[in-house]
């Protein structure tokens, strides 16, 4: 088989492919076998029908298009591995030539196909990229913070008869309608007044208002059968509860750590906020280092792959008129695929693998993001054919800790920021995916003793 490529654009081109007939004919052998198994002919077993008495029946040209439809996914794939091609989306074939129409062996298949592909992309010295973070400094307020939130975490619920205000917790029944017409309801609703977790305008109504009372506001529903449509929600409340916080003192620090002193406590939570602005320094240093490079990368993208993206998100979405939405879209798609594309180039260039472990312990993050279980998961993912999207983030993520890993990080205060402990994972991390590998990984036994 021969091939050669034409380059269309930076992200299409045309691949010719001549495959001989000899190379054919396997495809031709197996289309044989498989029509003389379909044809009934008198005078013959299923499958025992002749190739002549197929040619007169059925005809050769039939053979021919079963042996090219059966055999061109083969030939197309053939010619991309040849020419080294990353190809993406739908290939365009287009079949000029057809040989053994008449019975002969001779001749070839000829056609061509256009394909959408990655782009080549010139990577720069990691070295060459220096960004620009906020210094880690821990005050009394951050402290303060940490400690306020491990307060909530133990306060207590008591009701109150009051009017309801931002931060308490309210249980309410609700009415939905448009124009009239009930579309929803619900009741016992659990909800913190200033949460924003809702509907639109509901803090606002709930603000002022006490237990047994019943309010109606006018809102614009975001999901569901009827988002984007205006209606009005009726809410009734039967309880106003406030959250009472304990006291921040030495009963409270030895209830709530293994502390016996609140100073101790404060101390063991501003090495906490410590270690978290640490993590926030190292995830501001990664972002603008991705954002460095395709700020100052020229990655160009198929212009296809993004309109048919764009259109399976809006229909999606039932947006498909909603130009103003579109253009974000789209903007949004452009963005994300040079972002894999530049992605995907490092992680060529340093020769990138993804161990099993590290599928394997950000799966277990991944599911845990869904509140699933892993391994329900990982089925999932396995009968979705998920699997090979997931390796590719774990790989892109591995090549931008390679790409901020060579660049220069300082901070405001012209700092060196050293970002290894960043971009290297820590050796207990490294045992604990090696462990739940092993685990994953272990023929199942008959139970514990």
């Amino acid at each position: 088989m021969n091939s050669s490529v034409e380059q269309l654009d930076p992200t299409r081109v045309k691949i010719s492919v001549e495959v001989p007939y000899a190379e054919l004919k396997p495809s031709v052998d197996e289309a044989y076998k498989t029509i003389g198994a379909q044809v009934t002919v008198p005078g013959f077993r299923k499958g025992k029908v002749p190739t002549r008495i197929i040619d007169q029946r059925i005809g050769r040209p039939a053979v021919i298009q079963e042996a090219i439809n059966n055999g061109l996914d083969g030939f197309y794939r053939d010619a991309v591995e040849a020419n080294d091609l990353k190809p993406m989306g739908q290939p365009e074939v287009e079949i000029s030539e057809v040989p053994g129409l008449d019975g002969t062996e001779d001749g070839d298949l000829t056609f061509t196909v256009e394909v959408d592909v990655r782009p080549e992309i010139e990577l720069p010295a990691f070295d060459s990229i220096s960004v620009e973070v906020d210094p880690i400094e821990v005050t009394d307020a951050d402290v303060d913070a940490e400690l306020e939130q491990l307060r909530t975490r133990f306060g207590t619920l008591t009701s109150v008869d009051r009017p309801a205000a931002t931060d308490d917790f309210v249980t309410l029944d609700l009415v939905a309608t448009i124009d009239g017409e009930e579309i929803d309801t619900a009741s016992d609703i659990s909800y913190q007044v200033g949460a924003g977790t809702m509907l639109e305008g509901m803090d606002e109504a709930l603000d002022g208002l006490s237990a047994e009372e019943t309010t109606t506001f006018e809102t614009t529903f975001a999901g569901g059968e009827h988002a984007g449509e205006t209606g009005n929600v009726s809410i009734t409340l039967s309880a106003v509860k406030e959250r009472e916080l304990p006291e921040a003192d030495d009963d409270f620090a030895q209830l709530a750590s293994e502390f016996d002193t609140i100073a101790e406590l404060r101390d063991d939570l501003r090495e906490q906020a410590a270690k978290q602005k640490e993590t926030d320094q190292g995830v501001q240093a990664r972002d603008k280092v991705l954002e460095h490079l395709i700020e100052t990368l020229e990655v160009p993208v198929p212009a296809k792959v993004v309109s048919e993206e764009v259109e399976r998100h809006l229909e999606s979405e039932n947006r498909l008129d909603d130009e103003e939405h579109r253009t974000e879209v789209t903007e949004e798609t452009e963005r994300n695929l040079r972002t894999q594309f530049i992605l995907d180039a490092i992680a060529e260039a340093e020769q990138v693998e993804v161990s099993q472990p590290e599928l394997i312990e950000y799966l277990i993050s991944a599911s845990q993001q869904y509140g699933m279980n892993p391994n329900e998961f990982a089925q999932m993912l396995d009968s979705s054919g998920q699997v090979n999207a997931l390796v590719g983030e774990v790989s892109r993520r591995k090549a931008l800790a390679a790409a901020l890993a060579g660049a220069t990080v300082k901070d405001t205060a012209g700092n060196v920021v050293d970002m290894e402990a960043f971009t290297s994972p820590a050796e207990d991390e490294a045992d604990d995916a090696e462990a739940v590998a092993a685990e994953a990984t272990a023929p199942e036994g008959d139970g514990e003793n």
